[in-house]
């Protein structure tokens, strides 16, 4: 409830964990939920890397669902199986930049392995609407020169996905961007702003996100904004090194803030 107060439109359900058995507490909780007004206001994704119970989400939740996610990791007969049995019980479906080879890091993989789905699921008679790709967020800001474009690379296959593969949808874990910063929660919002003000200009359709922490663009402190903006979108060497920096003198003006607090 808090989730959907706050604006969210798609409510992520997950029950993995080595504690549960997974199909039957989907089952469980998606019946109970049903009878929540507030709930009622959002789509369910029914997410879990056990088929079984995405099975079951599918088979006891109200409306049209997301199942998040499949991909071409086991290649294309089992991903396709899948597909149209998702298909059958009447969801849509999340489809992440894998494949057999594993996750797509740069621009040309994935919009490659995109492609690929996009045709494999188009031909078997699924409609683009009910495809929403996933050409995976990954973390920058690291200081490792392999992830600097991570950002921008991210930004422009979604940019080429909505030209290219047309009806479908785009989506992303928006919270993948900034794990370099983690315990820095005012540098890692400033970095998810940015970010999302820039994919969501290149057609960005949905971001994994919790809403009640979003802040504008326009609300981002500008040295900050800028230093992030130079990161994400790997425009000069010294990018990182400067966000490092923005990011230390954050973190001290925290740590005194609650220093007087606690006095």
């Amino acid at each position: 409830a808090n989730q959907i107060e706050g604006g969210a439109s798609v409510i992520d359900i997950n029950m993995d964990d080595a504690m549960l058995d997974a199909p039957k507490e989907m089952e469980t909780f998606l019946r109970h939920i049903s009878g929540e007004p507030a709930v009622a206001r959002a789509a369910l994704m029914i997410d879990s890397s056990n088929w079984d119970a995405i099975l079951a989400g599918l088979k006891n939740a109200q409306g049209k669902c997301i199942v998040n996610s499949i991909s071409l990791k086991e290649g294309p007969d089992v991903f396709l199986k899948k597909a149209l049995e998702i298909k059958r019980l009447g969801a849509a479906m999340v489809v992440m930049a894998f494949d057999e080879e594993g996750q797509a890091t740069t621009f040309e993989r994935k919009i490659r392995i995109c492609e690929r789905s996009y045709r494999i699921l188009t031909e078997a008679g699924i409609e683009p609407r009910d495809i929403i790709f996933d050409c995976n967020v990954l973390s920058v800001g690291t200081g490792i020169p392999e992830h600097e474009r991570y950002g921008i690379d991210f930004i422009e296959a979604v940019r080429w996905i909505k030209t290219n593969l047309p009806g479908c949808y785009t989506s992303g874990g928006i919270s993948n961007l900034s794990f370099a910063f983690r315990g820095n929660n005012a540098v890692r919002e400033a970095m998810h702003a940015v970010f999302l003000y820039h994919a969501v200009q290149a057609g960005l359709d949905m971001g994994i996100v919790n809403p009640g922490l979003l802040i504008p663009y326009s609300a981002v402190e500008p040295e900050l904004r800028d230093a992030a903006e130079a990161v994400i979108l790997c425009k000069d060497p010294s990018a990182t090194e400067r966000l490092l920096e923005i990011a230390s003198r954050v973190t001290a003006k925290t740590a005194e803030k609650e220093d007087i607090v606690e006095k």
